[in-house]
């Protein structure tokens, strides 16, 4: 499936569950699932099995039709995506970490998914990985980056590429938010 329709069907369930006035733990106990692994779903971290899927729906009291209702596959050639539509997520466990996704699109060999993320002074998390390599580009601020026991000092205009496998902590050094581009590049298995 397309990066795009995953991330896609993750922002209605998180949209309808609003809708619906469902806090994440209500949903979960509905449709007999962690309330992490709603979180995960939603935020685009997880991609749930289609069991799993159809019961969120169910507990959303919907049609499967009406949930997938007037989502396109087809890719257009310019693709523009305006500051007021980034969708803000956050990421379980991580006080002071606002993400904004800008931008993602599915390639013929990986899905790359672009990301703005504000980093607080007094950003809390524990050292995280993903399946993915990431690239990072300081648009505003200075913060330390724990990249596998390594640490490297990075400022305005500064950028760092790395495997997201090794496990890895953004800390912002500066006096105040420090805002950084992310470029997730995930590759089909």
């Amino acid at each position: 499936m397309e990066g795009a329709f995953l991330l896609e069907v993750s922002r209605r369930i998180k949209e309808f569950r609003y809708e619906k006035r469902l806090t994440i733990q209500q949903l979960a106990d509905r449709s007999g699932v962690s309330k992490g692994l709603i979180s995960q779903i939603e935020n685009g971290r997880s991609i749930p099995s289609l069991p799993v899927l159809f019961s969120i729906i169910q507990s959303l009291e919907m049609a499967v039709s009406h949930f997938f209702s007037g989502i396109n596959l087809q890719t257009p050639n310019v693709i523009v995506q305006r500051k007021k539509d980034y969708e803000s997520f956050t990421k379980e466990d991580a006080k002071g970490f606002l993400y904004k996704r800008i931008f993602v699109k599915s390639l013929a060999a990986s899905t790359v998914d672009f990301v703005i993320l504000e980093l607080s002074k007094n950003a809390k998390r524990e050292e995280v990985t993903t399946d993915a390599f990431e690239y990072k580009y300081i648009i505003q601020g200075e913060c330390e980056y724990m990249i596998n026991g390594e640490t490297y000092s990075l400022s305005e205009g500064d950028s760092l590429f790395f495997d997201g496998r090794l496990p890895h902590l953004p800390k912002n050094t500066g006096t105040d938010k420090c805002i950084m581009l992310i470029v997730y590049f995930f590759t089909q298995k």
